[in-house]
């Protein structure tokens, strides 16, 4: 399937909130089969470079094409780090979708058996520790190129310390393929 079908189904989600149209073509479904498999995508959106909303799902539970409206939608409009998206801003939005693999449970004994098993820029992680979670895409490698650095920052994005990996959480690894 061609990436831009992919793309302006994310646009076209948002558009239709911002101006009351409804430009999503639900026929797409029955022409493109793809888009009724159960996946699981990240939406995030960019403005002149800057994160501007990223919302996504980690499990596959609804159809490509709902998954990603729905993430497009909550990207623009209810991403709690930023106000709804703007007209003005929407016109300029990069849009980039994340298709990611089901997670699975990555096996570790210390922090350096799982900065081993890690691979740095293919593999996403969730931590997950004492009822807290987070995750970063596999892209999040790009700005955060250690693993110190790395979960440093996941740690505090699942609200705790960022020597987390003290505690040995849980931690999942997937991949994405990324559409932009």
């Amino acid at each position: 399937m061609d990436k831009s079908i992919l793309l302006n189904l994310a646009r076209n989600a948002i558009s239709d909130v911002l101006y009351g149209t409804h430009s999503v073509d639900n026929k797409l479904k029955e022409k493109y089969g793809e888009l009724q498999e159960l996946r699981a995508t990240f939406v995030t959106l960019n403005l002149s470079g800057n994160l501007r909303g990223c919302i996504g799902s980690l499990v596959a539970r609804r159809s490509l094409f709902d998954d990603i409206v729905e993430n497009a939608k909550a990207a623009a409009f209810s991403d709690p780090r930023f106000l709804p998206l703007s007209v003005e801003e929407f016109k300029n939005i990069e849009i980039e979708i994340s298709l990611l693999t089901p997670p699975k449970a990555l096996q570790y004994s210390d922090r350096g058996d799982l900065k081993n098993k890690l691979r740095v820029g293919i593999d996403g992680i969730i931590l997950k520790s004492d009822g807290y979670q987070a995750t970063f895409l596999p892209s999040v490698w790009e700005q955060l190129p250690t693993f110190e650095l790395f979960f440093a920052h996941l740690c505090a994005k699942a609200g705790l310390e960022q020597d987390c990996l003290q505690r040995h959480p849980d931690i999942y690894v997937y991949q994405a393929k990324k559409i932009q």
